[in-house]
């Protein structure tokens, strides 16, 4: 699901005030730290991942989790990225 303009913008200020719920550090992208993002995903919907890494594998990561999880990425600032999945059947954010 490609988001707009519009939506991206939307999420971005909904951003603003949630912390972020999952570190990548140095042992990277395990399966314990996929699961979380997941987790995490599934249950917010909208999430917020610091990755603590040079920019180049920072870059790698965030691609290689928004294609592992179906996940929009919304933005990145420093080392912070965010990202947006629905959810299948309760959605919890409405869209513009």
């Amino acid at each position: 699901m490609a988001l707009s303009n519009a939506q991206k913008k939307y999420l971005r200020g909904l951003t603003h005030h949630i912390d972020p719920v999952v570190m990548v550090a140095d042992k990277g992208l395990t399966d314990n730290v996929r699961a979380e993002i997941e987790q995490a995903l599934e249950h917010h919907e909208l999430i917020k991942v610091r990755l603590r890494a040079e920019r180049e594998q920072r870059s790698a990561w965030i691609e290689q989790i928004a294609n592992d999880t179906g996940a929009e990425l919304v933005h990145q600032i420093g080392q912070v990225a965010c990202y947006y999945r629905r959810h299948p059947k309760k959605p919890k954010i409405a869209l513009p």
